[in-house]
């Protein structure tokens, strides 16, 4: 990771505005949106103490943290557990490994995870991070340290400098998925945010924010 602190200030100069106008809208939206969701927070709750309760292969934490990046910064990104004991075990024997891979084998998620996830309900703690500056309402998604590391060394560094997002054009458009899409969604929002005025830059982050509400309500998770 030194590596990448180390490029994160040899392109200081080259970081992607963060305006204060987004900064204030972030952070306001972000207090709502937890008012907001506060409900499915607490339905995420029961349903991890029920699935703890009856099934014991299932019991353990009710949040998982991970090591991810945020304009060059490492930050713990915080979600509910959605994977089995087993599935942690094995990933804490693996350091360069991360949650995302094992997320992929259904067969990994809790009985509650697999709920959980298919709304997107175990990223809503991160709007927390969005509260205290760690990361925006949108943008590119904090990605974990060994992914940024292979994508700045195939040549794309703009993780280490803008500030990732809760969601983002690549998640609120998946369906279209060809390989190397959601890097090529992710390059455009970074060159929106340097030509875009701030408003016009709010007025594209609530378009984001709409679709990624009708992409939670489509119960879709399990699928990207």
């Amino acid at each position: 990771m030194a590596s990448l602190t180390r490029d994160a200030a040899a392109t200081a100069a080259a970081d992607v505005p963060y305006p204060l106008a987004k900064q204030m809208f972030d952070r306001v939206v972000a207090a709502l949106l937890l008012l907001l969701v506060a409900p499915l927070l607490l339905v995420a709750f029961a349903l991890i103490a029920l699935d703890m309760l009856f099934v014991p292969g299932d019991r353990g934490s009710w949040f998982y943290r991970e090591r991810r990046i945020s304009r060059g910064r490492e930050f713990d990104v915080l979600k509910f557990r959605v994977l089995r004991r087993s599935a942690l075990r094995q990933l804490a024997a693996k350091p360069d490994s991360y949650a995302r891979l094992y997320e992929q084998d259904h067969g990994n998620l809790t009985w509650a995870g697999s709920i959980i996830k298919r709304i997107y309900a175990d990223e809503l703690p991160q709007l927390f991070s969005v509260l205290r500056g760690e990361m925006s309402l949108v943008g590119p998604r904090p990605w974990p340290v060994p992914m940024v590391e292979k994508q700045v060394a195939d040549g794309h560094d703009y993780r280490l400098r803008i500030t990732a997002g809760w969601t983002g054009p690549a998640q609120v458009r998946k369906d279209m998925g060809k390989k190397g899409h959601s890097t090529a969604l992710d390059l455009e929002y970074v060159e929106l945010c340097r030509t875009l005025s701030g408003p016009q830059l709010l007025r594209y982050d609530l378009g984001i924010l709409r679709q990624s509400i009708r992409t939670m309500l489509r119960g879709r998770g399990l699928r990207f």
